[in-house]
């Protein structure tokens, strides 16, 4: 029994990781799409890596999508 209950701790843990991570990817894709929007746009790079706090060269990444 006592082994059941530190597997069912384990597996929480590693699902709330998973959601975690999961979150994040998604707050990434979102970032990424208001970086190619403000591309669109025209804003500068350096404009946008000001207003997201993001560097040119991921700037410079994204916009290679």
């Amino acid at each position: 029994m006592r082994e059941s209950v530190i597997y069912q701790e384990i597996l929480q843990e590693g699902e709330a990781r998973g959601e975690a991570r999961g979150e994040a990817r998604g707050e990434e894709k979102t970032l990424q799409r208001i970086v190619l929007g403000m591309l669109s746009e025209g804003l500068p790079i350096e404009t946008i890596a000001r207003l997201t706090q993001l560097s040119v060269e991921k700037i410079q990444q994204i916009q290679q999508i």
